[in-house]
């Protein structure tokens, strides 16, 4: 048996015979509410691609500074002291956010291909 296309493997689909009249009342289920609900605006946003390009990008540019704040500090150009550790400190915090945030996006891969279809 075909449907839509889909050769159906070991499960008949079943279809309504007859719709059931909507409930009514204060127990009545309610429509969905939120951004997926049938009949809400849309919302557009960046997708996931852009969103990780521009993290890398931006934790490049503090590894960046890092390194010219550092060549300048061992060169002696460098007038205060703090803008270097400041900068090395965030080089550090993001690139640990950074490697958390692939960690788990892994780990996330991973859970979906062991998921069974």
């Amino acid at each position: 048996m075909s449907v839509n296309g889909i050769e159906a493997v070991g499960f008949t689909p079943m279809v309504p015979t007859q719709v059931a009249a909507p409930a009514t009342g204060p127990s009545a289920p309610t429509a969905p509410t939120g951004p997926n609900a049938p009949g809400a605006p849309k919302v557009e946003g960046p997708d996931f691609g852009q969103l990780v390009a521009d993290g890398l990008q931006r934790l490049d540019g503090v590894q960046r500074t890092s390194d010219r704040l550092a060549v300048q500090a061992a060169s002696g150009t460098l007038t205060n002291l703090h803008d270097y550790t400041i900068a090395a400190t965030q080089a550090a915090v993001t690139t640990q956010v950074t490697v958390a945030v692939r960690n788990k996006a892994v780990e996330a891969f991973n859970e979906i291909m062991r998921m069974q279809v």
